[in-house]
């Protein structure tokens, strides 16, 4: 073991998890289709402009908001996932909710996605998602229960299919847990919070929980201050007002949550709003830097890089879980994708 007890930096995972929310400030229907279609028509020539160590572009996952669906929008964000560059994963905000209605929209959409445009994934226990919770909220995190009502929600993810979250990090939020930087196990307690604490997950460890926690990077960046001399906090965050820079990608490598040689680089967006979309999607815009700079840091380390949905980062951490090949298990789960391409 290297000083420091960590290994080298052997595969580099990349995910874009976007809280992707098109009638942001309810504009018209036009506006909000008009952000949906921005992306439709502009992320793929971003996309085609990189490729990681297996050839492959970047996969980005939009969390879409249960409260904003729209039969069209879904349409052209299923295209993206048609074309290989794009997959849908579930968003929610909610507010004093109840076990009961909670299960009824949930099914409600999770049918709609898989059944009516074909997305997230079914096995012989039902459909699966991933799940980022709106406000950060998760669990009834925030205080007085704002934003959430529910303190089994552990327990209800689990139940409907849900095979991971990745709401976190929260911070500068009070929803924000004291566990940071490590991929752990939530188990529920029936009470709020329950996914304060866990269980790391490991190479060759059980399933020690009710509901997988795959955070993105946090920490202090004490060089890209926005004012002279007052660091800020690193969350994983691509925005028109929270840039890139080949530091932040430095920084994302060191601290993101690893599992051995595997470091798992989970960034976060508000890609919707015309503010954060353009300077995001033009050509040397923030996606294609924040692309370049993580292209460097992995052959700094001399490392592989692996672009992958929400879905396919999971299936790499439950590879190495169960001590498989995890290229070979992302590989699996992007099987669906490359599929409706050839079919294309």
């Amino acid at each position: 073991m290297p000083p420091g007890g960590r290994l080298p930096v052997q595969r580099i995972w990349l995910a874009f998890a976007d809280h992707f929310e098109p009638w942001w400030r309810n504009p018209t229907d036009d506006v909000a289709l008009a952000r949906v279609r921005r992306w439709s028509t502009q992320w793929p020539a971003v996309a085609a402009r990189h490729r990681d160590s297996a050839g492959r572009p970047p996969c980005y996952t939009f969390f879409y908001p249960e409260e904003q669906y729209h039969p069209a929008a879904m349409d052209a964000l299923a295209a993206l996932r048609d074309a290989g560059v794009g997959d849908v994963e579930v968003h929610l905000h909610h507010d004093g909710d109840t076990p009961e209605s909670f299960r009824r929209r949930m099914n409600v959409f999770l049918h709609r996605l898989r059944h009516r445009h074909g997305l997230l994934r079914e096995d012989a226990a039902g459909i699966r998602f991933g799940f980022i919770h709106g406000n950060w909220a998760l669990d009834n995190s925030l205080p007085g229960g704002r934003f959430c009502g529910l303190d089994r929600e552990i327990a209800l993810l689990d139940e409907l299919g849900c095979y991971a979250d990745f709401t976190l990090p929260a911070a500068p939020s009070p929803a924000q847990t004291p566990t940071v930087n490590r991929v752990y196990w939530a188990k529920e307690d029936g009470e709020r919070r329950s996914h304060d604490r866990g269980v790391a997950v490991t190479a060759g460890g059980p399933v020690a929980g009710d509901l997988m926690i795959v955070p993105g990077p946090l920490t202090i960046n004490f060089a890209d201050w926005r004012r002279p001399g007052v660091p800020r906090l690193e969350c994983g965050e691509i925005a028109g007002n929270c840039l890139p820079t080949p530091h932040r990608a430095e920084l994302w490598t060191r601290v993101a949550p690893r599992i051995g040689g595997d470091v798992f680089i989970k960034l976060f967006a508000h890609g919707a709003p015309e503010h954060n979309a353009v300077p995001m999607l033009k050509t040397d815009g923030l996606l294609d830097r924040t692309l370049r700079y993580v292209e460097r840091e992995t052959v700094r380390h001399g490392a592989s890089l692996h672009f992958v949905s929400a879905w396919q980062m999971w299936s790499a951490i439950d590879a190495l879980r169960r001590r498989v090949d995890p290229i070979a298990a992302a590989d699996a789960a992007g099987a669906d994708l490359r599929a409706r391409v050839s079919a294309s």
